[in-house]
């Protein structure tokens, strides 16, 4: 990479640890072809989710190994596997943290749109954290955060590097257990549409970084590297 594309990657990974962020990442609009395989890691946190009926905010960091392997020219199944925590901040009360522990994932893509540098991809991705149960007392308590996306995006290629936009749904639920006792609260369903940007970036013909926003309805961010075999 030269110093024009370092400088600019280092201010985009800068302006996406500042902003707040959920909604599973869209992975872009790169695809392995049939019996190709992505492998690689990646970053994604949770800032200031907003709960419907007044069940205040959640938060997560979640970093995951995951592998994307093309079935098709056009269709890719996408699994994720790796550690996540929780942290709920009700309207009223104190917030409660659960300590990082199992998460995964899964979804797939697949190619709308290929002509020349030009592309579009449809996508659906889930994300479910299952981190360690807590006790407040004598009280315990478990937590669970499942979050669905689709998204569609187009890119179009540009010197080398690969920038993308797109439009997405997402939810994001918190379901919560009181000792046996259990509850599902769903994500704000009036803040569930948004606006999808990001760009891949090459280090060479293999190896790539990934860095996504997204925007409208929330400000968000995630990053992974990328391996083609």
């Amino acid at each position: 990479m030269d110093k024009g594309k370092i400088a600019v990657l280092i201010a985009g990974l800068t302006l996406c640890a500042m902003q707040p962020c959920y909604g599973a990442p869209a992975y872009g609009t790169k695809l392995p072809d049939k019996s190709e395989l992505f492998i690689g890691g990646q970053t994604h946190r949770i800032f200031d989710r907003d709960l419907e009926d007044g069940h205040g905010e959640m938060s997560s960091v979640q970093h995951f190994l995951f592998l994307s392997y093309g079935l098709t020219d056009w269709f890719s199944l996408d699994l994720k596997g790796g550690a996540g925590d929780i942290e709920q901040q009700p309207e009223r009360g104190s917030e409660i943290s659960y300590p990082a522990f199992v998460g995964g994932g899964y979804g797939f893509r697949f190619r709308i749109y290929d002509h020349q540098k030009a592309k579009a991809v449809f996508g659906f991705q889930h994300i479910s954290i299952h981190p360690y149960s807590i006790k407040i007392g004598d009280t315990k308590h478990k937590a669970v955060l499942d979050d669905w996306q689709f998204s569609i995006l187009g890119s179009y290629d540009v010197g080398g590097w690969t920038p993308y936009m797109g439009m997405k749904w997402s939810r994001t639920d918190y379901i919560h257990w009181v000792d046996t006792v259990r509850d599902r609260k769903r994500s704000d369903l009036g803040k569930s549409i948004g606006v999808i940007a990001g760009m891949d970036i090459p280090l060479n013909k293999k190896i790539w970084i990934n860095v996504e926003g997204q925007f409208l309805d929330v400000l968000a961010t995630a990053i992974s590297l990328n391996f083609h075999f």
